[in-house]
């Protein structure tokens, strides 16, 4: 596969989502998904459909979602590839709510506690709630803890990479940069273990919404 350098031209591997639009409002939050074991909802692949499926019913249907993208683990925790995907919905639900949805469907999902650096079956990371800023500047983060915007979103390339695909013009809550000018600031070395990755074929996603 080769390396992303423009988001634009890495195929039509996305989800059949609506992509209209540029810039994101106040009312938008932003969710960055990613596995990399299979569990108890099948391979990473389809557990990042089902996540989306389980968010919607739950009150966050998508708006926006990226193209699935294959990414290095970060760490020197020998692990398989990632597959990360950054999903944007309406806040209907308070940052709190979302935050407990999340881990809700991560268990469900077949994540179990243990080292957060550690392979997992499903991560669901809040990234932006409308704008709102809570818990800056971070003074340390622990898995669990609400702190708005996500405290590393602007460092990690499996985040910006598919944000601004999807919103090119969402801007950092604190820091006031645009998604477009964090991906492109991003060293080389980033950028590179980031990789397009093919969608499921569609006899694939067929059998996964029959279960």
């Amino acid at each position: 596969m080769a390396m992303i350098k423009n988001t634009q031209n890495v195929g039509p591997n996305r989800l059949n989502f609506s992509q209209s639009g540029r810039n994101s409002g106040s009312k938008h939050l932003f969710l960055a998904l990613g596995a990399n074991i299979s569990g108890l909802w099948g391979s990473p692949e389809h557990t990042l459909l089902r996540a989306v499926r389980e968010l919607a019913q739950s009150g966050l249907p998508p708006l926006r979602c990226s193209r699935f993208f294959r990414t290095r683990p970060l760490g020197g925790l020998p692990q398989p590839d990632f597959v990360n995907a950054v999903l944007m919905t309406r806040a209907n639900l308070p940052p709190m709510a979302v935050l407990r949805l999340a881990k809700r469907l991560e268990w469900k999902a077949g994540r179990r506690p243990g080292r957060t650096a550690g392979p997992r079956p499903l991560d669901i990371d809040l990234i932006d709630h409308g704008g709102r800023r809570f818990g800056w500047p971070p003074a340390a983060y622990r898995r669990g803890k609400l702190i708005l915007p996500h405290p590393e979103a602007h460092r990690r390339a499996f985040v910006l990479i598919p944000l601004a695909q999807i919103a090119p013009g969402w801007r950092h809550p604190v820091l006031g940069t645009s998604a477009s000018t964090l991906m492109t600031d991003l060293a080389p070395r980033e950028r590179r273990h980031i990789r397009a990755k093919p969608l499921i074929s569609r006899r694939s996603r067929a059998k996964t919404k029959q279960r």
